[in-house]
């Protein structure tokens, strides 16, 4: 009875939105709200095609939102989905919309990275964070700065094949060995984008399972979908010389995305990139609040032994994910991909002049500076914010780069600060103090239970 009278009042909510919003505003489509929802609801169309049928982004989302909250007897009331353009976002990001969430964004710094002043920005819920890394942009700008590097780059797609014998997995291996051979790929898979440039091919193989990495050079884009395209038009010519070698699946894992490997620990993914800032003994006194012994050993200690105990592939760092999360979602990337490009060894070392040496080591970072998210405006805002948003007409490739040196120097602010705070034993009060609302004083005449 309880769960009728829900759903009753839902959908009586449901309507009345409708009804409210039909009433306030003409749509551009030239059926009602009403005339949709109960199209929806008698199964004529389904909700998934509703902006097809109206030709309107914005009546589409209303009348979903509508429709589901009669379908579950819960309201949407707190999602909100007006003032935004769905225009950008109809097949390019996201399917069945009803609403977006909003999300705090912080910024930190300004940080000097490569003789630059960089402020970076964060989307997080997790009090403390931008604060934390904010301080250890203090002690490394005020100590001089950060240099980074792109040691290496390269996007991966890796297809598994089926062989009908050993005999032909070792004709395949060989055949993509000759220099020849490998320049005839790397003309068929270049053909996918202006940008894509196939570096190396790895071969693996298991029994008569074979996976190919195809690693390519992608420009400023993340890449995966040029480099998806540029490895079919390879297929396609291995299979004119390889007809019984079958493909199996267009990825393999080997690649390996959006799940932890040591492949991409190992030959690394993306870009792969070193950060190090030299901070001196004072600061790490007076801004750190400890000493360079104890954050030695601190990190010696947990990001070392510590992660070797828990048997860790990438994960020797305090909280690497943290940093490249937030300034993953402020700038539009995939988040799902935060699982590699979070990839991180953490080095604190003790210098001759006794200062300390903090190195981060990130193998894996993916980012890119146009398609995805990047292209929604309040993330594109963000890239702004960086100066890398877009393509490098002059020079492809550099802002997706320069985006990486910056996660990697965010990372190393946040580790910085996270490990002085454990050093010093302060991380529990730090967060009592910044991620822990104070309760409010109660209303006159209110009752406390």
């Amino acid at each position: 009875l309880r769960t009728s009278r829900i759903l009753s009042r839902a959908a009586v909510r449901g309507h009345a939105t409708i009804r409210a919003s039909h009433a306030r505003m003409m749509s551009s489509s030239s059926i009602s709200d009403a005339d949709l929802l109960s199209e929806v609801n008698d199964g004529r169309i389904g909700q998934h095609a509703l902006e097809k049928r109206c030709g309107d982004t914005l009546q589409a989302v209303r009348v979903r939102r509508s429709f589901f909250e009669d379908k579950t007897g819960r309201s949407l009331t707190e999602l909100p989905y007006e003032n935004y353009n769905w225009d950008n976002v109809l097949g390019a990001n996201c399917e069945n919309v009803i609403g977006y969430l909003p999300l705090p964004v912080g910024v930190f710094g300004p940080l000097h990275l490569d003789g630059e002043a960089v402020t970076i920005p964060m989307a997080t819920t997790e009090g403390c964070l931008v604060a934390s890394a904010n301080r250890g942009a203090n002690a490394i700008t005020q100590s001089g700065g950060a240099t980074s590097i792109v040691l290496r780059e390269g996007m991966t797609r890796s297809p598994a094949l089926r062989a009908p014998s050993l005999q032909r997995v070792e004709q395949l291996t060989t055949w993509i060995a000759e220099p020849e051979n490998f320049e005839k790929v790397r003309a068929a898979f270049n053909q996918s984008s202006r940008f894509a440039n196939l570096k190396k091919i790895h071969v693996q193989a298991a029994g008569r399972t074979m996976f190919l990495r195809f690693e390519a050079f992608t420009g400023d884009a993340m890449g995966m979908n040029m480099i998806s395209k540029g490895t079919q038009y390879a297929l396609e010519l291995l299979n004119t010389e390889f007809p019984d070698i079958k493909l199996v699946s267009i990825s393999g894992n080997t690649c390996s995305d959006k799940k932890p490997s040591a492949i991409n620990w190992i030959l690394g993914r993306g870009k792969s990139v070193i950060c190090e800032a030299t901070v001196r003994a004072d600061l790490v006194q007076t801004v750190l609040k400890t000493t360079v012994d104890d954050i030695v050993q601190a990190n010696s200690l947990k990001n070392g032994v510590g992660s070797a105990m828990a048997g860790s592939i990438g994960g020797f760092n305090a909280h690497a994910a943290n940093l490249v999360a937030a300034v993953y979602l402020a700038t539009g990337q995939d988040p799902a991909q935060v699982v590699e490009s979070a990839n991180c060894i953490t080095q604190m070392e003790k210098d001759e002049n006794g200062n300390l040496v903090a190195t981060v080591s990130m193998p894996s970072i993916e980012v890119g500076t146009v398609g995805g998210g990047t292209g929604l405006p309040a993330q594109k805002s963000m890239l702004q914010l960086l100066g890398v948003q877009g393509s490098d007409a002059s020079n492809p490739g550099a802002n997706a780069r320069q985006l990486s040196r910056v996660i990697a120097g965010s990372v190393l602010c946040g580790e910085l600060s996270l490990l002085a705070a454990l050093a010093s034993n302060d991380l529990v009060k730090a967060h009592m103090d910044l991620n822990r609302k104070k309760p409010a004083d109660p209303a006159p005449g209110t009752c406390q239970v």
